[in-house]
């Protein structure tokens, strides 16, 4: 799981931006997961190949920006980190000082105590699951 400093990590999209539907990658696809009560506020899916210890599954993984259809997958680096209480962490891809991250913020009840942190935290949690 380790990568060179500035080395993107390749994610899939299990969750599209703006809608219900949710999928889940299982394995090497994606399948039908459940009808969400409201529209995901970013892209959501998850790093394959990769283990949070927190929930026993892969690393969970959210893009901002425009919406990405189920099954995109994405190569990106890090640019921050959604640090949750309960250590079932988010890496993010993409801007994080706009109406993207506040949306995802604001997804997360205060219970979850949802933090965001930058790419320097997200890297180093990363290294931390090897």
């Amino acid at each position: 799981m380790s990568r060179p400093a500035g080395e993107g990590w390749e994610g899939v999209v299990e969750w599209t931006a703006g809608t219900r539907e949710r999928l889940i990658w299982r394995g090497d696809r994606l399948e039908p997961y459940r009808q969400e009560p409201w529209p995901a506020p970013v892209n959501y899916g998850c790093l394959p190949g990769t283990h949070n210890p927190a929930d026993a599954a892969e690393v969970d993984a959210v893009w901002l920006g425009a919406p990405l259809p189920p099954g995109t997958r994405p190569c990106a680096v890090p640019t921050g980190l959604l640090h949750l209480a309960d250590g079932d962490h988010k890496v993010i891809f993409g801007e994080t000082d706009g109406a993207g991250a506040a949306a995802l913020l604001a997804w997360f009840p205060p219970e979850r105590g949802a933090r965001l942190l930058g790419p320097a935290e997200a890297a180093a949690w990363l290294a931390s699951l090897e």
